[in-house]
């Protein structure tokens, strides 16, 4: 049986020393590996729909992959999508959350070394909710959390949190380009394109453009791989897409990009040029 989760927990953000964590805002797979946590996660993140008043059920693969038993606690978070790209966990209840609405097979699970275990969790949304999208992480965490000495001496542990997008009725993104500009990233000028989400749910740029530099040098480029949340602007980096392994080519600006990017069924045509 599934059981339900309403408990809130102790730290409004979890960012405590020692911590090996993983989020999955993208489509790789994900795993970490720490003292008392050794897993990996499928799928990494789950975009859903559901109808109010109905039950959708989900199933997460956990592989424990150390030597020894793994102990693992699970719950829910709240998250936020800061403005470096980072995520904040929230322990306690945001004023919007649903996390009252999902339920979760067990809070506790042992796994054999070298064992997969299919963690079951549901989304049950009131009837007669309204169009919007309920966003939550389900958070896998090791038990065993070791202890470092010598010039420290601080909890050592890990976890995991899979990312859910659950979009109830017909909401959908409403994404639109604001602004197109350079910004320095590691030391490196990048183009950004400025995306504005004026929808109910969180939306994706895709595709593919062209850009020439100042060289001369033709680049096939593409959209970074973020979510742009409902109500917010997101700068997503426009950059040469490379075989793996391969260096990035050097840009030169100023560089001139064109073609259109995408959304769904949608395009944003983007003709601009990119100067610091």
């Amino acid at each position: 049986m599934c059981a339900a989760f309403p408990r809130p927990l102790r730290h409004p953000f979890r960012t405590l020393p020692g911590w090996a964590c993983a989020v999955a805002l993208t489509t790789a797979p994900i795993g970490a590996l720490a003292q008392g946590f050794a897993a990996y996660i499928t799928p990494p993140r789950f975009e859903v729909q559901v109808a109010p008043g109905q039950n959708l059920r989900q199933v997460v693969e956990i592989q424990h992959v150390g030597q020894q038993k793994g102990n693992y606690r699970v719950y829910t978070n709240d998250w936020a999508f800061l403005p470096d790209n980072s995520v904040a966990f929230s322990d306690t209840l945001a004023a919007d959350s649903c996390r009252p609405w999902v339920a979760v097979e067990r809070r506790e699970l042992t796994i054999e070394p070298g064992a997969r275990y299919r963690y079951r969790f549901e989304i049950t949304p009131p009837p007669g909710t309204p169009a919007r999208e309920c966003r939550f992480a389900l958070m896998i965490e090791g038990l065993e959390a070791a202890r470092v000495q010598g010039d420290v001496n601080f909890p050592v542990g890990g976890r995991i949190g899979v990312i859910v997008y659950a979009t109830i009725g017909d909401a959908a993104p409403l994404l639109e380009i604001t602004a197109t500009r350079v910004v320095t990233v590691n030391g490196t000028p990048t183009a950004v394109v400025d995306v504005r989400n004026r929808g109910n749910a969180h939306g994706r740029v895709e595709g593919f453009v062209n850009g020439t530099d100042a060289s001369g040098a033709r680049f096939e480029m593409a959209p970074a791989d973020l979510p742009i949340l409902p109500g917010e602007t997101r700068s997503v980096a426009i950059t040469p897409v490379t075989e793996d392994g391969k260096a990035a080519p050097a840009v030169r600006f100023p560089l001139t990009v064109k073609g259109n990017l995408e959304w769904g069924k949608n395009r944003l045509p983007l003709d601009a040029s990119f100067a610091p």
